[in-house]
């Protein structure tokens, strides 16, 4: 009776103990699912709202430099818009919000940085009606609840992964098969987007995001190992002599170079409404994907946890589409252009520019070839 009293002591000091310390070790049978704890350490938590404050501060100077467009597109002699302060503390903004979102990868996983992205897309269609003063509708605000549910759920549900990723551990993911099956995979679809989008000229906005998705999911790999690399340099245990750190630094650069190229052609040929949902949801999904196979970040996960990480997710689109769905851009007000006289053609008088056409009017003489074409 006396063993089996000391046992049962050792048996709820263990249980005990893990309220002091997180990352103790629990009886054998029991889980920090088990009893409810959440053992997620605090750098992941302070990673989470690097993310979301970073996201948020790119959604306020998104906002703020198309405040500086307005303004400056309203002046009787409009100047360009780098002489605006306005604009340049926009742009600081976007630049801080862009380091922090770089800066979290070093302390959280790709899987729970990236979807953290909507706090982006909400921020802006809230801001927007705030400050730019355009009506909040409906959708606005069943959008945004649905995100902020799933964004709950990513955060709760999001996996437990060490943190500590040394330059030794990026090199062996780099030779490990499953990452150069994926990389293999990836190469030869991106090659068939590109042939498509070269030869074939298909700019569809599915081809264009596919391919910065595809983009997307090695910078992501690269700027959590370069984060991760640059933070445990900080603490003191340097990464920085290591070749495979400015191997990724220039994975990174490259991939993000291309990537802004063809992300910016999606936006010049098709409506920010369509894109940024989609993209959204390409660039989510790459990243999770990339975040599985390289840095195995739900290997030990449970299955009600990645499933209800799946279903964030989910609510997460939702709410990003249903924010985008039907909301009409602002365009400004452009006045009537009077062409003048062009010897030997007869014009339609003045002639009003169309936002959503690269034409800027018609002949009455044109051919059939021209008539065809617009």
């Amino acid at each position: 009776m006396q063993v089996l009293h000391q046992e049962k002591g050792t048996f709820l000091r263990n249980i005990m103990g893990h309220h002091s310390h997180p990352t103790g070790c629990l009886a054998p049978g029991f889980s920090a699912t088990t009893l409810g704890m959440d053992v997620r350490p605090q750098t992941q938590l302070l990673g989470v709202l690097l993310a979301a404050a970073s996201n948020f501060l790119i959604s306020v100077s998104l906002s703020i430099q198309k405040c500086a467009h307005l303004r400056l597109a309203c002046q009787t002699e409009p100047k360009p818009y780098y002489t605006s302060k306005l604009w340049w503390c926009g742009i600081i903004l976007l630049v801080l919000g862009e380091v922090g979102n770089f800066t979290a990868y070093g302390f959280a996983p790709i899987a729970l940085v990236a979807p953290l992205g909507c706090v982006s897309v909400i921020g802006t269609a809230f801001i927007s009606v705030l400050f730019l003063k355009q009506t909040m509708r409906a959708a606005d605000i069943l959008g945004g609840t649905l995100a902020v549910a799933g964004t709950y759920l990513l955060v709760t549900f999001a996996p437990n992964v060490p943190q500590e990723l040394t330059a030794r551990r990026v090199q062996n993911n780099l030779v490990s098969w499953p990452f150069l099956v994926y990389v293999i995979l990836e190469i030869i679809t991106f090659c068939i987007l590109l042939y498509f989008y070269k030869r074939k000229a298909v700019k569809h906005i599915m081809i264009l995001l596919m391919m910065v998705a595809l983009l997307a999911s090695l910078t992501v790999i690269a700027v959590k190992a370069v984060a991760s690399m640059i933070t445990l340099s900080v603490k003191g245990k340097m990464q920085l002599t290591y070749p495979v750190f400015y191997i990724m630094l220039i994975l990174m650069a490259t991939s993000c170079v291309f990537q802004v190229k063809f992300l910016n052609q999606a936006m010049h040929l098709y409506e920010a409404t369509a894109v940024v949902p989609i993209n959204f949801v390409f660039f989510t999904t790459s990243a999770i994907v990339s975040g599985v196979i390289f840095y195995q970040e739900f290997q030990s996960a449970a299955l009600l946890n990645v499933f209800m990480f799946l279903f964030g997710c989910l609510l997460s689109f939702l709410g990003v589409f249903v924010i985008a769905r039907n909301k009409k851009e602002e365009h400004l007000q452009v006045p009537y252009i009077d062409c003048g006289h062009i010897p030997g053609q007869k014009l339609t008088g003045k002639i009003q520019p169309d936002s959503y056409s690269s034409r800027y009017g018609t002949l009455n003489n044109e051919d059939d070839s021209v008539k065809t074409q617009s």
